[in-house]
């Protein structure tokens, strides 16, 4: 409560409550310039907000630089916790957002967590929904999902490891969806922090056009807080946990650095907005509302790039980055939304963020919640959803009721009884998959999916008989969770295959399934890497099928050519592609999608290593039937049989995933992590100081070889290692790597057969 929070206050100033005098205290506490703004909104009307002050935004970051501790206290700021918990803190209750247990023990976000505060700029209270994601690779699609629905996002880089590879992977999310950012310089109380060389690399390395709004105050252990280039104003973060703001006149030695970075700052605006140009060119002294005006119009308009910095485990400049959320991220009425037409799937139909338009909302996330049931986290871009109310799930066509509508604050849920346009809300005891688009009926769309990266290592699981029931639930409640986690009951050896973006994220899965569904048999194989097949040359194809054995028979002949697909033209999308060429009359039209069917089906399973197809082109040029005893059947087994009796003649090969891996490492034990690198087959890109004592390794290494890394990086480096990989790109594999897992799988077969 409003009265809880100015108490908790009173206590930390050491001032006592009398009762008489609680009304006239708590009327002076929520006008005193020590209440934090985002405290004093919790003592204006309990109205709704508007659409133009909400603001949908996420945090994200390479791991470990700060964002679930930049998380805390954004909270703690904006009245939604009362007190700070530490990531791996000594009071052992974590931070608020990580609440899952595994994430407490290892100290990482494992999936992204979303909650709700409110945060009063001037005289707008704005209503913000956060979402916090994990920095490690291996959870890239809960980085994915929350990019799909948000409107806005802040980057947070190290103040002193820089623009580093997870960096890299969440800034190529955010230009897929077109998210305009942020960036918060974090961790500048630490040695060797230094946000000027963040910003070289920024600029260098995401290819963003990026500007400073503030200018530290002190380095390292004697940063204080910032001045900030629009009033030219310093701003302390004093008292218990930061929370009084101070604001005081720019210290003399930093006035030329602020007066300079301010020139750039208004020139740079000039030149990316024609509005504030006019302005500029019309006024020696450019008003402070101008200059933020323009800063929103070329942030939205992803333009520019506005960078803050502070140090959120120290409680500095965390206030100043609220503010710049509300000022410069857009509202849900700044973004156009998009959805497909289902009648027409190539017209789009813009979203309007109306309440009184009909519902559209997309559901992004679900989550199993041990007292809601399933809860589905969906964003509503235009509409209206009201508990009691009834909405259609468009990949089903079937109409479900909602019966709880509730807002998520991490692992709590708070009811509410409707939810506007613009906003983001969970939906409990629903059954449905995430990616699916609800409507009121009335709209006939659906929102377009987001991008679903292909796993890259697999495992084999087995429980035993009494487990087995937990366990097939275990592997379908989290197929449903994550698009990334796939299961494969292999029928040649009855094995069940897991596969996933990496150790970390198999491992994860593995021991929830031990912890949340008590599946205390549960065995796991050696990791596989998965490993696909391609073709390097075109070859022509003409096959005939025919089979005749009494009655009708078997016919359909199918001519044509395979080809790889150039670099140029891959589309990321892994698998085949077909094409039909037919100009004569000799092969009716309607077989066509059972050649493809069949083609499809081949390449899913190369006969090299069994491993699926990818960057193949299938053309069919001509072909014949017969009246009578052509089919689809008989088609699809005509393109299989083409498929394997031409595809050694375009001369197929196996390609192996390279990982991008980041070492950072002590620089006394840089020569040993070169040499646990270069002993996996790795390719050293660079190697660079990142701190005074610390050294970062750039390299590409083959993923078959990075089984195990982690304990022998630790063993080298006493400890003090640490390192990060994504997935690179396909390569073909060295020819006696390739011959050994052909003969591997020759053996296999010889023996099933």
């Amino acid at each position: 409560s409003s009265f809880g929070l100015w108490r908790t206050a009173m206590f930390r100033r050491g001032v006592g409550i009398s009762s008489r005098s609680t009304r006239t205290a708590l009327h002076s506490f929520w006008r005193s310039p020590t209440c934090p703004s985002g405290h004093r909104t919790l003592a204006t009307a309990a109205a709704g907000p508007s659409i133009a002050d909400i603001r949908n935004f996420g945090i994200s970051a390479h791991i470990d630089s700060g964002k679930t501790t930049l998380t805390e206290r954004i909270l703690f700021y904006t009245g939604r916790i009362k007190a700070i918990h530490e990531v791996r803190g000594k009071d052992g209750v974590g931070a608020k957002m990580d609440h899952m247990e595994l994430e407490r023990e290892k100290g990482i976000t494992i999936t992204s967590a979303a909650t709700y505060c409110e945060w009063k700029l001037a005289d707008n209270r704005h209503h913000m929904n956060l979402i916090d994601t994990p920095g490690h690779v291996d959870f890239t699609i809960e980085v994915e999902r929350a990019l799909r629905v948000l409107d806005g996002a802040v980057l947070v880089c190290c103040g002193v490891g820089g623009v580093q590879s997870q960096t890299i992977t969440v800034d190529r999310q955010m230009k897929r969806y077109g998210v305009p950012r942020i960036i918060f310089v974090n961790k500048l109380d630490r040695c060797g922090a230094d946000p000027f060389y963040v910003l070289k690399q920024a600029r260098q390395k995401l290819g963003l056009t990026i500007h400073p709004l503030q200018l530290p105050i002190g380095e390292e252990d004697n940063f204080s807080g910032v001045c900030d280039l629009v009033s030219r104003k310093a701003h302390y973060f004093e008292g218990q946990s930061g929370l009084t703001k101070r604001i005081d006149e720019v210290p003399e030695s930093l006035k030329k650095d602020v007066e300079r970075l301010r020139s750039e700052l208004i020139e740079l605006l000039a030149d990316l907005d024609d509005t504030f140009a006019e302005v500029f060119l019309e006024n020696e002294n450019v008003p402070e509302a101008d200059i933020h005006a323009a800063i929103r119009r070329t942030t939205i308009e992803r333009k520019l790039c506005p960078m803050l910095m502070g140090s959120a485990y120290k409680n500095k400049g965390v206030q100043d980055l609220l503010d710049a959320i509300c000022r410069y991220l857009p509202s849900p009425l700044d973004c156009k939304n998009t959805a497909l037409d289902v009648d027409d799937e190539e017209k789009e139909v813009v979203l309007q963020a109306r309440d009184d338009a009909p519902l559209v909302g997309y559901a992004f996330k679900i989550q199993d919640h041990p007292q809601a049931g399933q809860v589905t986290y969906m964003r509503v871009y235009q509409g209206k959803v009201s508990k009691g109310e009834s909405i259609l799930n468009m990949l089903t066509q079937k109409r479900l009721s909602v019966k709880r509508l509730v807002r998520m604050h991490s692992n709590d849920v708070k009811d509410v009884a409707a939810v506007g346009a613009g906003d983001i809300v969970a939906i409990a005891g629903v059954e449905c998959d995430s990616g699916v688009t609800f409507t009121d009926g009335k709209a006939r769309v659906a929102c377009s999916s987001m991008f679903v990266p292909e796993p890259v290592m697999s495992l084999a699981v087995s429980a035993g008989r009494d487990d087995q029931a937990r366990f097939q639930k275990a592997l379908k409640r989290f197929q449903r969770e994550d698009p990334t986690f796939r299961v494969e009951v292999r029928q040649e050896t009855n094995e069940t295959i897991i596969s996933g973006m990496g150790e970390l994220h198999l491992e994860i899965y593995c021991e929830r399934m031990k912890r949340e569904y008590n599946v205390a048999s549960l065995e796991t194989g050696e990791p596989k890497v998965n490993y696909v097949e391609t073709i390097t040359q075109k070859t022509n194809y003409e096959y005939l099928h025919k089979k005749q054995s009494g009655g009708r028979g078997q016919y359909g002949k199918v001519i044509g050519y395979f080809e790889p697909i150039a670099e140029e033209e891959q589309d990321g999308k892994d698998g085949i592609k077909f094409v039909s060429r037919l100009s004569g009359n000799d092969l009716p039209p309607n077989y066509v999608p059972a050649i493809e069917k069949g083609f499809r089906a081949s390449a899913s399973k190369g006969l090299l290593t069994g491993h699926p197809l990818i960057n193949m082109r299938c053309v069919l040029e001509d072909g014949a039937a017969h009246e009578v005893d052509s089919s689809d059947q008989a088609f699809q087994a005509a393109a299989a049989g083409a498929f394997e009796s031409f595809y050694h003649d375009a001369l197929p090969v196996v390609l192996e995933p390279l990982m991008s891996v980041v070492v950072t490492t002590p620089s006394d034990f840089q020569a040993a992590a070169l040499q646990t690198l270069n002993q996996r087959e790795g390719s050293i890109q660079s190697t660079q100081p990142i701190s005074g004592s610390d050294s970062m390794i750039e390299a590409i290494v083959p993923l078959r070889r990075m089984f195990g890394y982690a304990s022998e990086l630790r063993s080298v480096t006493q400890g003090m290692g640490e390192f990060s990989m994504e997935f690179r790109e396909y390569e073909p594999m060295p020819s006696d790597k390739q011959d050994e897992l052909v003969e591997q799988y020759k053996t296999r077969f010889q023996a099933r057969a």
